[in-house]
């Protein structure tokens, strides 16, 4: 009785574990606030225009238009904020700068 005891606790505790272990979404990198206070970092940036939009757009801009990934990987455009045309940039970690 012990033995199908402990056999049913370590499958289920060995199936857990398998479970654990599968994530579907990637973890974001840990916030560094020394180095995003010089944003828009440059950097292979993995957006691709549609999330540099949508992201913008989930933080109060409007409008994004001229989307375009430069040199250093940061995606840079024109937006409407608070009722005035602006300039945005996106860089590879998410960061949002009014130009």
């Amino acid at each position: 009785m012990k033995t199908l005891l402990f056999a049913s606790m370590l499958v289920a505790a060995t199936s857990f574990g398998a479970v654990a272990q599968t994530a579907t979404t990637a973890p974001t990198p840990a916030p560094n606030a020394e180095a995003d206070k010089n944003a828009p970092l440059p950097g292979a940036n993995s957006f691709t225009e549609g999330q540099a939009k949508s992201r913008l757009e989930a933080n109060g801009y409007s409008n994004v238009t001229e989307l375009k990934k430069d040199e250093n990987g940061v995606w840079r455009g024109s937006a409407m904020h608070t009722g005035a045309t602006v300039n945005v940039s996106v860089d590879y970690r998410g960061n949002i700068v009014r130009n």
